[in-house]
């Protein structure tokens, strides 16, 4: 096969020139992919960027909600995603008519949401969050206030230890990739690189998150590896991490953390099919673009404002 990738490049930031197009692209993106984006991160800072750049148009390189909150943030701009098939295991797991359901049955609660949703989630929101600051948002909400926490279970279920509250109603959805990692398999690599440091996201099942040196977001996760002096890490989390991980900190060494089925490294599928070829032809055709209700915009607008305006 004929390696292409300089022709798709340079076609991409002809491209991106002609159309006054920025591309954001998250860590978990194939590492072709993050390599001509203009930005890269987790999905609401991402978001946040789109809103504050000025570009009339965004490509969003990632899965269909990250695509949503950017429009739901820069309502003026357009908003293209490569491949609107791209879903999220943790976003589908909570579909919009069905939380709606749910909510119904804890009328006095307060909603808060995980930004990993799709709009019609977000919506029926009161307040979101995001791994790195869900504990914050919790505790800015009275201790006698019950919340329900949708819709990652992990996340929620941590963030209930981490707070003592037993008035949290947990919507039972879960990140399929971060569900398959394997203890033993850790537990085996903590063997084998007795010096490493265990970092972990707060997606995986508390098992998981039990054997961590340190539990947090994506950007956390970062972080926390240059800053300690640690030269050896085993990652738990979705594997594009890595590119960025060996980028930042060459002189380091990185253990992806194996799932539990097979070797190898645990991988978001949906994030993976996001492709040089696929970035071309949507920059070319100015397609697919992400459009919303705009009373549902406004609402989810409202839930991530929210979040915003929380004070650490």
């Amino acid at each position: 096969m004929v390696d292409n990738s300089a022709a798709l490049i340079a076609r991409i930031e002809q491209l991106k020139r002609e159309k006054g197009a920025v591309i954001l692209a998250h860590y978990y993106t194939p590492a072709e992919v993050q390599q001509v984006a203009d930005f890269l991160g987790d999905s609401l800072a991402l978001s946040v960027k789109a809103r504050d750049i000025e570009a009339p148009v965004i490509l969003f390189a990632g899965v269909n909600f990250m695509a949503e909150t950017a429009k739901v943030l820069s309502p003026d701009k357009r908003v293209l995603i490569p491949v609107p098939e791209a879903g999220c295991s943790l976003a589908e797991s909570c579909p919009a008519e069905a939380f709606a359901a749910f909510k119904a049955k804890y009328p006095d609660h307060k909603v808060v949401s995980y930004v990993n949703t799709t709009v019609g989630v977000k919506a029926l929101t009161d307040i979101c969050c995001t791994s790195s600051n869900a504990l914050q948002v919790v505790e800015s909400i009275p201790r006698e206030q019950p919340i329900i926490f949708a819709p990652d279970r992990n996340l929620g279920s941590h963030i209930a230890r981490l707070t003592g509250r037993d008035n949290i109603v947990l919507w039972d959805g879960a990140c399929l990739v971060h569900e398959e990692f394997s203890l033993p398999k850790i537990l085996q690599l903590k063997e084998q690189y007795p010096e490493a440091k265990v970092v972990v996201h707060p997606e995986c099942p508390r098992e998981i998150v039990d054997v961590a040196d340190y539990a947090g977001s994506t950007a956390g996760i970062l972080k926390y590896c240059g800053e300690c002096p640690s030269r050896e890490f085993i990652v738990v989390t979705e594997a594009g991490i890595l590119a960025e991980m060996r980028k930042r900190y060459p002189q380091k060494h990185f253990i992806p953390a194996p799932p539990k089925g097979s070797d190898g490294c645990n991988e978001c599928r949906d994030m993976k099919l996001i492709t040089l070829e696929s970035i071309v032809r949507c920059l070319e055709n100015e397609s697919p673009e992400v459009t919303m209700d705009e009373q549902v915009r406004l609402a989810a607008e409202r839930s991530i404002l929210n979040m915003v305006a929380v004070k650490g």
